[in-house]
């Protein structure tokens, strides 16, 4: 990809139009009237001021930039404030250093001295006052607006996963897989086939009632994926073993169905038969959070191959606290960290 440019397009205008209005003035101010009727006089003063006068945009707008561009939100005014005082004190030294140059040109016939420093640093100043606070305001907007990009594309994201899980409500795989398991539970065991039932309509409920909420309580979840298990048990018997812990604080919080999408991440990647069962253990980190492991047996060798929908649930869960998830993969074992919220009284989900 292409890098953007150093100078914006409206920057280089701005340039263009002030190097012959400062050319003039400056050289004016050290040369009189030597600088427009001596031919070397007047060349060689346009060259030095022509790399003086870049060296010193690049070096100011890289103060502008830098100190501009970090301004955090509601930091604004202080930043600028920042941004002026650094400009002033870069604007001072290289008017020093510029007369200091044209001093070492012999015919140019230009001493040094502060007296000349000082009304050039005042002209230097007000323009910075100026040039700093528009381009100033300039690149905060820009900041902004890439942040505002961000947090679009961040939504989206969020949007996605949403869908995604929106869609494992009414997955037709599992919907198709469950009717299967339950006709030929009717006639071997009916009472387990009515067991079967009620499960089934307490996991669609929880589906449904819990993708309209944001949060919902870690034990809720943890409830919801009991039954859940239950159901996959049915079909893969002893070529699955879920662990879940024992005991879940009740003021830890997590989005609906994460737990439930790792689970059937697993179980969709990897083999499952009673001679090499797939093993899934839920626990309870010290950190607040719940980590979901599973042995690695996959079904084809695409080790990241739930990337997309990991990356998916990571920008989930950055729409509600800072804390990251944590994948740690090797060739024995797969893992994800998910960190849990605070409770912020939701509504309970019933199962």
């Amino acid at each position: 990809m292409m890098k953007p440019a150093f100078f914006s397009k409206y920057e280089w205008w701005y340039h263009l139009a002030m190097m012959p209005v400062c050319f003039a003035l400056g050289n004016y101010y050290l040369l009189g009237e030597r600088y427009f009727v001596h031919l070397p006089t007047f060349l060689t003063a346009s060259s030095l001021a022509f790399v003086l006068y870049w060296s010193s945009v690049v070096i100011l707008t890289i103060v502008i930039r830098r100190t501009a561009g970090s301004a955090a939100e509601g930091q604004i005014l202080e930043q600028m404030l920042k941004m002026l005082w650094k400009l002033a004190a870069a604007t001072v030294l290289l008017m020093v250093f510029d007369i200091w140059i044209y001093s070492l040109v012999p015919v140019l016939d230009v001493g040094f001295s502060w007296s000349k420093i000082w009304p050039l640093a005042l002209v230097g100043l007000l323009c910075d006052a100026f040039i700093g606070a528009l381009l100033g305001l300039f690149y905060a907007l820009q900041q902004w607006k890439n942040d505002q990009a961000d947090d679009e594309k961040l939504a989206r994201q969020s949007l996605e996963v949403e869908f995604d899980a929106l869609k494992g409500q009414v997955n037709p795989h599992f919907l198709f897989n469950s009717l299967n398991t339950l006709s030929s539970l009717i006639s071997a065991d009916p009472a387990q086939a009515e067991d079967f039932v009620e499960d089934l309509a307490r996991i669609y409920r929880y589906m449904l009632q819990g993708g309209r909420t944001e949060l919902v309580p870690l034990q809720s979840e943890l409830s919801f994926l009991e039954v859940y298990v239950r159901l996959l048990k049915v079909r893969y018997h002893d070529a699955l073993v879920v662990q879940l812990p024992e005991r879940c604080p009740a003021d830890l919080m997590i989005p609906p169905l994460m737990l439930q999408i790792l689970l059937d991440n697993a179980v969709q990647y990897n083999v499952l038969s009673p001679s090499r069962p797939l093993r899934v253990v839920i626990t309870l980190t010290d950190d607040r959070a719940v980590t979901v492991t599973n042995n690695v047996q996959m079904r084809h060798r695409t080790l990241g191959a739930t990337g997309t929908g990991l990356r998916g649930l990571s920008a989930k869960l950055m729409t509600f606290t800072p804390r990251k998830l944590r994948i740690e993969e090797s060739s024995e074992a797969f893992s994800v960290t998910i960190p849990l919220l605070p409770d912020a009284a939701p509504a309970q989900v019933p199962m």
